[in-house]
């Protein structure tokens, strides 16, 4: 399977660390997000990943050569300016012509998903898309959803003044080339949370991720994905 890995955005609520490294780059235990993101992806058969990139691309370049570890081949798309988490995709479908299913992921948290579970809900059902679901203690910061009893997402709204729940959008899709049908039917800078995702509701099935998933947006919680990630791997 193929993969776009998101790391467009520029990281702004991460400055000053920011200044200096994209947000993909972040330190989590003594190494870059983006490492623990190949490793995972190796590690769930991803055999492709398009990474897109806005600002410090040499760092990222200069990682992924110095990278060691086994992980799938990387295609490095610079954007010199954020254009957008659904405009990327729909300019690089090309990407994944012929695949019947690919990822989406977004860089900015760090997870430990494994994706067998999810493979099964989507193979279960014909829509577009099926989105990874977390449970945040930041709700109004987040994408929160509504979803039935058969796990179809009847309701989305981007970062609610009131949250009517705390389950969120994880930024983890995983999507059957119909998404295109629809990323096609806006123009501009096209987001995921704010033109895509409330277009597909109804149209749409959510999965509850049980696994480690944890947003690294801002330095607080940095600082608290880190440290829990080093308590769960410590010896």
């Amino acid at each position: 399977m193929k993969a776009f890995l998101l790391a467009g955005g520029r990281g702004e609520r991460l400055r000053p660390l920011t200044n200096t490294i994209p947000k993909c780059l972040a330190p989590i235990a003594g190494r870059p997000l983006l490492g623990y993101w190949l490793d995972l992806c190796r590690r769930e058969g991803i055999t492709d990943v398009l990474l897109n990139v806005s600002h410090h691309v040499a760092a990222v370049e200069a990682f992924l050569a110095a990278e060691t570890a086994p992980h799938p081949r990387v295609t490095v798309v610079e954007e010199p300016t954020p254009i957008g988490t659904a405009t990327t995709v729909h300019r690089q479908r090309g990407f994944v012509d012929g695949e019947a299913a690919f990822w989406v992921l977004y860089a900015d948290n760090l997870s430990d998903l494994r994706t067998s579970p999810m493979l099964a809900r989507h193979a279960a059902h014909g829509d577009p898309l099926t989105i990874g679901l977390f449970r945040t203690p930041f709700p109004e910061a987040s994408g929160i959803v509504d979803i039935d009893d058969t796990g179809r997402i009847t309701d989305f709204v981007e970062k609610p003044a009131a949250p009517r729940s705390n389950l969120a959008n994880a930024g983890v899709y995983l999507a059957r080339p119909s998404l295109f049908e629809v990323t096609a039917r806006h123009e501009g800078l096209v987001d995921f949370g704010l033109h895509v995702l409330p277009a597909l509701v109804g149209r749409m099935h959510g999965y509850v991720i049980p696994d480690f998933h944890e947003d690294i947006g801002t330095p607080e919680r940095l600082a608290l994905a880190s440290a829990q990630w080093a308590l769960r791997t410590a010896p």
